[in-house]
């Protein structure tokens, strides 16, 4: 156990959180001392806790931000972010190279997903920035990243609880089959002649409405959609809001 001096402050860690803590150190309460130096923030993310993860941050019943100067006999207390998550927009993101399955359902519900399988840590930083999305990774060391306007753990190992994870984070709204799952692009309604010769006999017979990316023109059509990914959508309508898909 810690020996807590006049000299130390106090952290108490929000059960949500103390998953980012190293195991041996996966408890409630932490002891920092006061250097004049570091701020709030670094003392926090010292311990292994992004901040990005972090919401209000209490002293005496005062909200403070990361940049306050702790003092001896500080009581801090850390919370996560409150969820739904409030942006100044609706939510766009970006994903690392480790989420691509969760990009993809993303995508499949509506949802504004970018997603290389082949930029490194500063191009993810940089696009996310420029285009104002929110970074989504696994990657508490990214997230850390100075430079980075917005980013988001993602919790879970699978990419349904990935998914669930988000959904109660950010609330998006959701436009099942609205966009493509190839390339982000928004879905437009295509004609069946338009479309035709590019279908399968089977295909063409069998389904008259249709759905054409505008950027690199995948065709779709609803028999297309396997009894899978029909379970992922109805299982994330119980979690927020929908529209109706483009055809």
């Amino acid at each position: 156990m810690d020996i807590v001096t006049e000299q130390d402050a106090r952290l108490r860690i929000a059960s949500e959180l103390t998953m980012f803590l190293p195991a041996s150190r996966r408890t409630e309460w932490h002891e920092v001392t006061p250097n004049g130096i570091s701020t709030l923030g670094h003392h926090v993310e010292s311990i292994g806790i992004p901040l990005t993860e972090v919401g209000p941050m209490i002293v005496h019943g005062t909200g403070v931000g990361p940049s306050y100067q702790l003092t001896p006999g500080d009581v801090v207390e850390i919370h996560p972010v409150p969820r739904p998550q409030q942006l100044p927009a609706e939510p766009r993101f970006l994903l690392d190279v480790h989420l691509g399955t969760l990009a993809r359902r993303l995508r499949l519900l509506g949802i504004d997903a970018a997603y290389h399988n082949d930029m490194d840590d500063p191009a993810l930083v940089v696009q996310a920035n420029e285009e104002r999305r929110v970074l989504l990774t696994q990657d508490r060391g990214l997230l850390r990243r100075r430079a980075l306007w917005l980013g988001a753990y993602v919790r879970g190992s699978q990419p349904a609880d990935q998914l669930r994870d988000l959904l109660e984070r950010f609330s998006p709204p959701l436009r099942p089959w609205t966009r493509c799952t190839a390339c982000n692009g928004e879905l437009v309604p295509a004609s069946k002649a338009d479309v035709e010769p590019l279908l399968e006999a089977g295909t063409r017979r069998s389904y008259d409405a249709y759905g054409r990316c505008g950027d690199c023109g995948q065709v779709y059509w609803h028999g297309a959609h396997s009894d899978h990914l029909e379970e992922i959508v109805r299982s994330a309508r119980l979690w927020t809001d929908t529209a109706s898909p483009v055809f």
